[in-house]
């Protein structure tokens, strides 16, 4: 295990301890929806639906960035459609019942769970050196010249970032912060 790889895995747990205390005093009936009374009141901020099932659709990629096989580390089938970039958040009603927008609760929180502890785990054995080559990839490598760049981007303030948007949402809902 290299040195830049146990910073990264350290941070990253640390935030992911954040996402479980996140989740307290959220109900699978509120976990996708949208603040606000009635379609036009809305506030259009991501739920935490969206935000755990977009961040569990991530640890393969970061995997595969690496050099590591992906595949152990994927979210179910059918959360790429879901929640890839771009995808709109969208109030549902439904929240984990029939005709549901969204998997149920403990589907999307297992994803990310699952997926980001097996990620930790792999990276936890990166060597230095993987982390300090240089992105392959043209449009990353305008961002993050180094691979350890974009893991720590991706394993920490990606992350955060949408975690941030669940504490918003927790607030809108009338929920303390976590």
């Amino acid at each position: 295990m290299g040195q830049f790889a146990s910073m990264i895995v350290a941070a990253g747990k640390v935030t992911r301890a954040y996402a479980d205390r996140l989740l307290a005093g959220i109900s699978p009936a509120q976990f996708a929806r949208r603040p606000g009374a009635g379609p036009g009141a809305l506030i259009q901020c991501n739920h935490p639906a969206w935000a755990y099932g977009h961040l569990a659709i991530y640890p393969a990629r970061i995997a595969a960035m690496v050099g590591l096989d992906g595949a152990p580390l994927a979210a179910p089938a059918g959360f790429e459609d879901l929640f890839r970039d771009g995808t709109e958040c969208r109030d549902d009603p439904k929240s984990g019942g029939a005709a549901a927008i969204y998997p149920a609760m403990p589907v999307i929180t297992e994803a990310f769970f699952r997926t980001h502890d097996a990620l930790f785990a792999a990276l936890d054995k990166l060597d230095d050196a993987r982390l300090l080559e240089p992105v392959t990839d043209e449009k990353a490598k305008t961002r993050w010249p180094l691979v350890g760049g974009r893991v720590i981007f991706m394993c920490n303030n990606h992350l955060m970032v949408h975690l941030g948007q669940v504490s918003t949402w927790r607030r809108c809902m009338g929920l303390p912060a976590a």
